[in-house]
């Protein structure tokens, strides 16, 4: 059974539990789904499936920051309850030991010594990376090695 399946079955046990916070979720994460399938006229592969749930992760994480700005704790913790929600899809995430492992690997294959090889290391490392490590993660490993 493919992700974006399993989302829908998961949605309609849901519906039947009335649980109100997976209820809500994953009809946020099917519909941006089906919105990014309708943009590219395709059906969605596993993979691209987890990009759009990590970007949703993203959104939260951004609402999270937001919410404790603005000293709204139950907006941030209904943040937090949807990315609960959501990781238990994803593939646990790369540990920031191994991410730096990787990024200083493709550092040295292509000899980047300055933060100016950033872009030339980041085209080789995303696609290894993708659906283990958030883009905003590895951005940051790949800069804080580039700079030592």
């Amino acid at each position: 059974m493919d992700l974006k399946s399993k989302l829908e079955s998961d949605l309609k046990d849901a519906l039947r539990a009335s649980d109100d916070l997976r209820k809500r979720t994953l009809r946020m994460v099917i519909a941006s789904i089906k919105n990014t399938e309708i943009d590219h006229r395709s059906k969605l592969d596993d993979l691209a499936v987890s990009a759009i749930m990590q970007k949703e992760i993203k959104s939260r994480r951004e609402a999270i920051v937001e919410a404790e700005k603005a000293k709204r704790t139950d907006l941030a913790q209904a943040a937090q309850d949807e990315i609960s929600v959501l990781e238990a899809y994803l593939p646990k995430a790369m540990s920031e030991a191994d991410l730096q492992a990787a990024a200083a690997e493709v550092i040295q294959e292509i000899n980047a010594s300055t933060p100016a090889d950033m872009g030339k290391v980041m085209k080789i490392l995303l696609p290894r990376l993708q659906g283990k490590a958030p883009g905003d993660m590895v951005s940051k490993v790949v800069k804080e090695l580039l700079q030592k």
